[in-house]
Formats: structure tokens, sequence, C-alpha cells
């Protein structure tokens, strides 16, 4: 109960109470004196100490207990001074030691203040009973009752308190790290989603372009043949065009959906030969595969065709699909000048490395090596089947 309302009102309740009883215990010097001292403890904690009872949940708390240790000893010295007067004015410390513990800005600063209370209190107790010994035994037996009572009370309720403090702690850092988790799922996915159009554009719409940079460049080399050549710029755009509308309809399948995987291959290697001159061989089986391998494989077997122009410098190429029961793979191959040294893991652009990045997502390997038959070079993926989709 850190509210200064519940405080407000605890503290007038016991200074009503205890005045009452004192009116009816005592008269006199002593009954004023009393009511004089009820009256300055409500003033002190009404004036001064009200400010001071949610301090312990403040954040940061205050890096000075002058102020709280001042109230300790002003509100101790007031209560031993009024049962000096009179002793049935002790009563009060049924608010004073939980105040003492409210107000207190670490746990070894409450037990010292009210060791400190109970001591100064007990004093005023015995000046107040005047009954010679026994009534120094019976004030230290109430004076040591009530500090066991406040430590043990003041000390349960500081561990449910810091427990508290510690699950909430606990619970705030599990929201933060929920929340960060949060973001970094969301970071990750727009990555990944970031990765997978700029492999689609790549694999697409940039090899459509850029054979028709290169039909462009041819065109204007062969004036007497512009017109074929103008025919395939404009079959390629088209082409380029339904790839584009296929991506912004967020459609990562075959550019002709109605259309095997063989078949797709097969248009693919005729426009590469009406394209370059170099003759392709497409093999492919008509065996169904799921649409997301199928996928794979065209765009590998594009940018293996968009490597073979831009490096080999061929005159045949071909494309081999062979499916068994444990996996498909997919074979680009030229009769070039080889890899020459190059290694696959040199490449600075971003045709390899993201072919390799897309077979990675469905379990495959990409190789790419010199042709076994000493000339040209072999590109090769390997994507293994599940038993359900190779059936």
């Amino acid at each position: 109960m850190t509210s200064p309302k519940w405080w407000d009102i605890a503290v007038a309740a016991t200074v009503a109470i205890v005045g009452i009883t004192t009116a009816m215990a005592g008269d006199g010097l002593d009954r004023w004196a009393a009511w004089i001292a009820l009256a300055l403890l409500g003033a002190v904690y009404y004036g001064f100490g009200r400010r001071l009872v949610s301090v312990g949940n403040r954040d940061p708390r205050p890096s000075s207990m002058a102020p709280s240790v001042t109230l300790q000893v002003v509100l101790s010295l007031i209560l031993a001074m009024g049962a000096a007067f009179q002793p049935n004015i002790v009563t009060a410390q049924v608010i004073v030691f939980p105040l003492l513990w409210v107000v207190s800005l670490t746990t070894k600063q409450a037990i010292l203040a009210n060791i400190g209370a109970a001591a100064v209190i007990t004093v005023g107790f015995i000046v107040g009973l005047d009954d010679g010994a026994e009534g120094v035994v019976e004030s230290l037996f109430v004076g040591g009752l009530s500090l066991g009572f406040s430590l043990a009370l003041g000390l349960w309720i500081t561990n449910i308190a810091e427990y508290g403090e510690e699950r909430q702690r606990l619970l705030d850092d599990l929201q933060r790290a929920q929340g960060e988790l949060e973001l970094m799922s969301r970071d990750a996915g727009a990555t990944a989603e970031r990765e997978r159009i700029a492999r689609e554009i790549h694999d697409t719409i940039a090899q459509s372009l850029t054979s028709v940079v290169m039909l462009a460049q041819r065109a204007g080399l062969e004036q007497p043949t512009a017109d074929s050549t103008l025919e395939l710029i404009e079959s390629t755009a088209r082409e380029a065009l339904s790839e584009a509308r296929s991506l912004v309809a967020a459609n990562a399948g075959l550019p002709h959906r109605d259309a095997s995987l063989a078949d797709t291959l097969a248009r693919l290697g005729e426009r590469f030969s009406r394209e370059t001159g170099v003759t392709v061989t497409t093999v492919a089986p008509l065996t169904e595969l799921p649409r997301d391998l199928e996928v794979v494989l065209l765009r590998c077997a594009q940018e293996g065709l968009a490597n073979v122009r831009k490096h080999a410098n061929a005159r045949g190429a071909s494309v081999t699909v062979v499916q068994s029961p444990d996996g498909v793979s997919l074979r680009v191959t030229d009769d070039g000048r080889g890899l020459g040294g190059f290694q696959p893991g040199d490449e600075r652009g971003f045709g390899l490395s993201g072919m390799r990045d897309r077979v990675g997502l469905v379990g495959g390997t990409l190789t790419v090596a010199d042709a076994a038959t000493g000339h040209g070079t072999e590109l090769t993926v390997d994507i293994p089947l599940e038993k359900d989709a190779a059936s």
C-alpha cells in the first residue's frame, strides 16, 4: 500500500482513535501533551512525510536518504515524547512503524530505523509509566514485542514486494524479447521476400531485357536481316512483358501455366538458338514435378544459358533433365571455352549466387565445373524428391 490516499486515511484514523483513548485515560497536562504529540504526528506526516510515502516506487529512486531519515527521526521522537506524558499514546506505533518501512530506501535503513524508533519509544514509555522495575520490564517487553512484530511483518512484506518486482521485471524482459523477436522475424521475412523478388527479376525480366539489348545490337550490324531480328526483339519483349505481369501478380510459376516443363524448356532453347545462333538441345521427361521444383529448374536453365551467352563462346549447348525415384537433376552443358581457371566462388554478380540460393531453398545443390569431355562447362543442379512427389 504505497498510495498516499490510503496512508492519509490510516494516519487520520490512528490519530483520531488514539486521541479518543487518551482523553478517556488521562487528564490535565498529560492529556494535553498527548494531544499535542498526536497533532504534531499528523502535521509532520501531512506536511512532509506524505510526499515520501511512494518514494519506493519512484524510478529512479532518490540518491539521498536525508529526507526519509529526517522523517523517521522526527516521528520516533514525537511518539517517544508523547509516551513520556501519556503511555497510552504508544498505541500510535501501529502506524509509525509501517511508515518507517515505507519511506525507507533500503531494507537496511528500514531495520535500523525500526530498532532506533523502538529504543527511543521504549525510553519514553518507561518515563511515562514511572512504575519502577516493573514498569521497566513491561516497557522492555512491549518495546521488544513491537519491534519483533514490525521487523517480521516488514521483512515478509518486503520479500513479497521484491518477488513481485522481480516477476514484473522478468515479464517486462519477456515482452521486450518477444517484441524484438517479432521485429527480427518481420525483418527476416522482408529480407527473404526482397531476395526472392530480386532472383525473380534477375532470372526473368533481366535475362529477357539482356536478349533485347543484344538483338538490338545485332540489328544494327545486320541491316539486310534487320526484319527478322526486329521480329525476334518483339517476341523477346513480349516474353519479358508477360514475365513482368506474372511477377507483379505474385505468380512465381512458369511463364506458361498450361505448358509442361519439357515444352517450356524446348521453347527456351529454340528462342536462345534464334537469338545467339548457338544450337541448343533440350531433353526433359514428361513426368510432372511439383510446381516449385519446375520453377527452380527453369530459372536455373535460363541462368545457365545466359552464362553460355555471356562467357562460353560456344557453338552448341544442351539442357537435360533427368528424374529418378530419389531426385531430379538438371545439366546445362556447352562446348565453349570452359572455366579457364575461374572459380564459381569468385563471381561478383548475382547469377550463380542467386541460383545457389534458389536451389538451396528446395534442399538442392549446385555445381559448376569443366565438362567431362574436356571442352566447355557443365552446370549441374541436383534436387532431392520426396517419395510422394517422386511417385
